[in-house]
């Protein structure tokens, strides 16, 4: 006979393999958004992701309005403001650069920002060879500069600078609002700032562009925010950052599945720099104590 203890118990996932899910669903679900920027733009294709995501959420959960002061609802909207312009910008430079080299580059901000606020010496170090990982990735070292993708260079540094934005205002917005309303908010927020980009392209879009977005929303929003939402309440900070820090090579082994994309040799040493500083920086700097803590300076993109 089955005991009612056993029969009652739950399967419970490992949380870096929750937080490990989160990253590879965020990776392919950008390797998805690099299929359908060609067809609609950047702007179209943020328009999708962004809206679909803030009507599911905002139906889910019905964000409370009222009783919330003035420097609450200033936070927010720059908040939903950096996250708008993170991923018009992301996307924008997928139409010039292979997804693994725009995730690298990217992800120097949030490298950055995190290295400002800790000012551990080995920090300074481990962003010196993350730039330089970032040079070799980018190929500036190799191609003339007549054949670099500056554009595309240029788009995801912002994205990377708005990155840094949203992980600064994402702790104020979570200590202003309760549960996921300060979200579902920003998400609005940031709905309204990507519509002009997108509005252009409405004529083009079909039924298979809607059900791309659909994809975009729940892959690169949703499940991930969801699966690491359940893994920071018993993950520790270190391994979070360690695991968030592999965001760039699980970018290049998706833009290699899906689109194709290969990465010559010195830009797989660039990656790799490049993940080894988020692991110093992220990971084994990071604070040894509950990632709920340190949640927002770590957190990824939304």
């Amino acid at each position: 006979m089955v005991d009612g203890a056993a029969r009652g118990a739950r399967v419970v996932v490992p949380a870096p393999l929750l937080v490990l899910g989160g990253v590879v669903s965020v990776q392919f679900g950008g390797a998805l958004a690099a299929t359908l920027v060609p067809e609609i733009g950047a702007g179209g294709s943020v328009l999708l992701r962004i809206g679909i995501s803030a009507l599911i959420l905002v139906a889910l959960v019905r964000p409370r309005l009222r009783g919330h002061a003035r420097r609450d609802w200033a936070t927010v909207v720059a908040f939903g403001v950096a996250l708008g312009l993170m991923n018009w910008s992301f996307y924008g430079s997928l139409a010039h650069l292979p997804l693994g080299v725009a995730v690298t580059v990217e992800f120097m901000g949030p490298l950055l920002l995190t290295t400002v606020l800790s000012r551990r010496p080995l920090d300074l170090v481990a962003v010196g060879a993350a730039a330089a990982g970032v040079l070799l990735t980018s190929e500036a070292l190799t191609v003339p500069y007549a054949e670099l993708s500056l554009v595309g260079l240029l788009l995801a540094s912002t994205a990377g600078v708005f990155w840094a934005a949203y992980i600064l205002l994402s702790s104020r917005t979570g200590a202003a609002f309760p549960r996921l309303d300060g979200l579902a908010i920003a998400l609005l927020v940031s709905l309204v700032v990507v519509v002009p980009a997108g509005l252009p392209s409405l004529g083009e879009w079909t039924p298979r562009h809607l059900l791309m977005g659909l994809g975009l929303a729940v892959l690169s929003s949703l499940l991930p925010y969801s699966l690491e939402l359940l893994a920071l309440r018993r993950l520790a900070a270190p391994v979070f950052g360690i695991l968030l820090s592999l965001e760039p090579a699980v970018a290049a082994l998706a833009g290699l599945l899906v689109l194709g994309q290969r990465l010559d040799g010195l830009q797989v040493l660039g990656l790799l720099l490049v993940v080894a500083a988020s692991v110093i920086v992220l990971g084994l700097g990071a604070r040894r104590t509950p990632a709920a803590v340190a949640e927002a300076e770590l957190s990824p993109r939304s």
